[in-house]
């Protein structure tokens, strides 16, 4: 992705000022011939100068164009309006609560770290890859939904908008439940029409799914473990059919299977809430899976206590036994929570695909395995811990 070294991106606000972004590898002398030229910075981190008049105006015009060649800096005018100003007039009509928040990448390689958190399988993944994107709008509701709005690149007009990935997840390279960004027109209103009446509601699809993916998944982990604990137990027999010799194996093998499932339980109790919060079974063909809902509710609650303890201790530095011990710990505390969602796990998932936002319900039970098989990447993209 090639890029000049030094590029000035002028556009109009409804302030009534010229706006300049600073932007390449060698941004630094572009934001100087902004500086001499008259512009002064602005929230959010672009230059702007007033277009007061006809004379001031063609005066900084003037100068501009003077020491952005002494700067080496090329100089393009934009046919779209001030973006922030876009953003906040798609906030403003969308439903709920937004705010609407510029950020400006000066250097091509910062828009690399958006890739990370991005959950997108459309064309605002494809830009930021391939594309400069010298500025976006990040939109955030109080629902902790989060979105990205960027100029539709190789075009005149129009934007381009998608989804971050929420908290709870990092790995988001082409995972097989993401959303598809939109591409959204230069009207406001028809622009948040969009927003509202099509993306919004399949990025609640493709989250209820994702959420339910992941817990299907660590319940899937977590089964073999404990049904060949259970054998072991019953049978007094290891693995291999062999007697237990030592009466001090059988604690042994509860904690190393305990330190195994917490690791994926915890998936579990981050994910299944807003799950079960959308289970309406007095509205589904299973009428009667309501009291199995409330056990693996009454054992998520039962279990919060330790996920606060985990939650806690995780900023901590642990040697590799201690943190062993301690996930041991929470998983033996936890068991009777990961046994009941090991028992009702099939009613709950019935249940949750039912719950999908504005799908159909589902009239059969629902196949063992649903899972998509998620490809990995010919290359890791970086991630974008440091942009939360």
């Amino acid at each position: 992705m090639a890029s000049g070294t030094a590029q000035i991106i002028l556009s109009t606000s409804r302030a009534g000022a010229l706006v300049a972004i600073p932007y390449g590898e060698e941004h630094r002398r572009a934001a100087r011939a902004l500086e001499e030229a008259g512009f002064h910075r602005i929230p959010g981190g672009a230059f702007a100068a007033p277009l007061t008049d006809g004379p001031a105006t063609r005066q900084t015009a003037s100068a501009l164009v003077h020491r952005a060649h002494e700067h080496g800096a090329t100089i393009t005018t934009s046919p779209r309006p001030y973006l922030a100003d876009f953003g906040e007039d798609l906030a403003a009509r969308l439903p709920g609560a937004w705010s609407a928040q510029l950020e400006l990448y000066y250097h091509p390689l910062v828009q690399e770290d958006l890739i990370g958190p991005l959950w997108d399988s459309g064309d605002l993944l494809e830009a930021l890859l391939h594309d400069h994107v010298p500025s976006a709008v990040v939109l955030k509701n109080t629902a902790g939904t989060e979105l990205l709005l960027i100029e539709r690149p190789g075009h005149s007009s129009g934007y381009l908008l998608g989804a971050f990935a929420t908290e709870g997840y990092d790995d988001n390279w082409e995972e097989p439940n993401a959303p598809r960004s939109i591409v959204l027109p230069a009207e406001p209103d028809l622009a948040a029409h969009a927003v509202a009446t099509t993306f919004l509601p399949e990025y609640s699809r493709c989250l209820h799914n994702r959420r339910l993916d992941t817990v299907l998944t660590a319940l899937q982990r977590i089964r073999p473990e404990h049904e060949t604990l259970q054998t072991i137990k019953e049978s007094h027999h290891d693995s291999d059919g062999a007697p237990l010799r030592d009466s001090r194996m059988l604690p042994e093998m509860e904690r190393a299977f305990a330190d195994h499932a917490w690791l994926h339980f915890r998936d579990v109790l981050e994910h299944a809430p807003a799950l079960l919060s959308r289970c309406r079974p007095a509205r589904s063909p299973w009428p009667k899976d309501a009291t199995a809902l409330q056990r693996l509710r009454t054992a998520l609650a039962g279990s919060q206590e330790v996920r606060d303890e985990d939650r806690e201790l995780s900023g901590v530095l642990f040697s590799v036994d201690g943190w062993k011990q301690a996930r041991s710990r929470f998983g033996l505390a936890a068991l009777p929570a990961i046994e009941t969602w090991l028992a009702d796990g099939e009613v709950f998932e019935r249940q949750a695909r039912a719950a999908v936002p504005g799908g159909p319900m589902a009239l059969s039970a629902p196949s063992p395995r649903l899972l998509t098989a998620r490809p990995t990447p010919p290359c890791a993209p970086r991630t974008a811990a440091a942009r939360r």
